[in-house]
């Protein structure tokens, strides 16, 4: 399965500029301190709407997740595609690929992974996590 090419606006072009030199930025709160997820548009806890990018460590663990299975074609396997929801060392949490399990391997509730980065031709590099080893 391929991954949706996703193209920059305004609102994204830090993040993906980030994401571009293999970093996961997150958004803090200038007032609490808080982190949040990349596109909050408001702190979680204190919910002023001002904040600052800040590089996440890009490790956390898996809260869920889930598999999309292709059709297979021409004889060959089905294709499928883990998601996760990943909760961030930080605390927020992101949906993402989840990438590099070995056959039959399952994700599950606390899995610890780390970020990687992916880019889909002609688009962004988009942050996807893997297990860590």
């Amino acid at each position: 399965m391929t991954v949706p090419v996703i193209h920059r606006d305004t609102a994204t072009e830090v993040f993906f500029d980030s994401t571009a030199r293999g970093e996961l930025l997150i958004r803090r709160c200038t007032a609490c301190g808080a982190h949040a997820a990349p596109q909050s548009g408001a702190c979680p806890v204190c919910h002023t709407p001002a904040a600052t990018w800040a590089a996440a460590a890009g490790t956390g663990t898996v809260v869920a997740w889930t598999a999309v299975h292709g059709r297979p074609r021409d004889g060959a396997p089905a294709s499928e595609a883990v998601s996760a929801l990943i909760e961030l060392t930080e605390g927020p949490w992101l949906y993402a690929p989840l990438r590099n399990l070995g056959p039959g391997e399952r994700p599950w509730a606390g899995m610890s992974v780390v970020v990687a980065f992916e880019r889909p031709e002609g688009g962004e590099a988009i942050p996807v996590f893997r297990p860590t080893v």
